[in-house]
């Protein structure tokens, strides 16, 4: 599955208790959005992985989204 990004997208995620915080700006949230249609029409199992390290702003906890059957 190809990862597609919108423009100048930022995304941070973190955990706050038990809840996790996505908090985006506008190409951020274009871009998952966009990636969650695209992953709707992939076989189960296929996942993204989100980190700081290739798509989260510094310091953001990591973020895994799955595709179930």
């Amino acid at each position: 599955m190809e990862i597609r990004w919108i423009g100048n997208y930022e995304i941070y995620v973190r955990i706050d208790r038990n809840t996790a915080v996505i908090s985006a700006n506008r190409d951020g949230l274009l871009s998952l959005a966009r990636q969650l249609i695209d992953m709707a029409d992939e076989v189960p199992g296929t996942h993204i992985h989100y980190d700081d390290s290739n798509s989260l702003e510094e310091g953001s906890s990591e973020l895994i989204i799955e595709k179930t059957e």
